[in-house]
């Protein structure tokens, strides 16, 4: 009986040191050394409080987790709570950088734009300036030209009457020297052929309405057969330069 309860406690003692807890020895040498006194009596109440030990050790092995599986949890924790960080910080990274290309982007639409502008600026202001040169030109062509026909009206208006003398010396010539008015009429002609050649050409409105614009009547008279308003006869030719008279012409009107 002594040696079964002795492999007995061995088989517990080697269970419980495999749980990692201490054997209870002395309630086993108590009861190997009260063996002789009381076997049936002891070893009955002896086994159960060793099966009692046994059941504690197997059941705080199974219940309770050993150092060894808190050491590697908490690793393995550790690792997914790095990982999240990590992840995290890669999206605050890509957002960061989504952010500040988004930002260059309007920089340079915002650079494009002003330059735009300015662009748009120069081209009115070159418009402006080829439109107001292009006006200057015309305006300078407009003035020479009005320049040279004023400078020629005045030199016609110089010659007019020389040329009204001549023509009245060509009359007295032709009654007695035919030769002399010969020789007035074709100075005569030189005249009026380089007032022609400058745009200056002389104007006899008999037969036609008066027109007092061009006209400048002298004797206004009644006329037979003729309608009011007809220039009957003319005094002195008219001149004019294009559409400017430099002299109107002198005429009898019928009333």
């Amino acid at each position: 009986m002594s040696d079964q309860f002795r492999e007995r406690a061995a088989t517990e003692q080697e269970v419980l040191a495999a749980a990692g807890t201490s054997p209870v020895t002395e309630p086993a040498e108590a009861d190997t050394a009260a063996a002789p006194a009381g076997a049936a009596k002891g070893g009955a109440a002896d086994q159960p409080e060793v099966r009692d030990d046994a059941a504690a050790g197997a059941t705080a092995e199974t219940e309770a987790p050993g150092p060894d599986a808190g050491a590697e949890g908490e690793p393995a924790a550790a690792g997914e709570r790095g990982e999240e960080a990590g992840a995290q910080d890669e999206s605050d990274d890509e957002a960061g950088a989504q952010d500040e290309g988004d930002e260059q982007i309007a920089a340079d639409l915002d650079e494009l734009a002003a330059k735009a502008q300015k662009a748009d600026e120069y081209l009115d202001l070159a418009k402006r300036t080829q439109a107001d040169f292009e006006n200057y030109r015309k305006r300078a062509i407009r003035d020479a030209a009005v320049a040279q026909q004023r400078g020629v009206a005045t030199l016609a208006k110089e010659l007019l009457p020389a040329i009204d003398n001549l023509e009245r010396a060509l009359v007295a010539a032709r009654e007695a020297h035919q030769q002399i008015a010969e020789g007035i009429e074709l100075t005569r002609s030189e005249l009026l052929a380089a007032l022609g050649r400058v745009g200056i050409e002389p104007f006899a409105p008999q037969g036609e309405q008066f027109d007092p614009t061009v006209h400048e009547a002298v004797v206004q008279q009644p006329a037979e057969g003729v309608e009011s308003g007809t220039v009957i006869e003319v005094f002195q030719t008219g001149y004019r330069l294009g559409e400017l008279v430099l002299r109107p012409a002198r005429v009898m009107v019928a009333a």
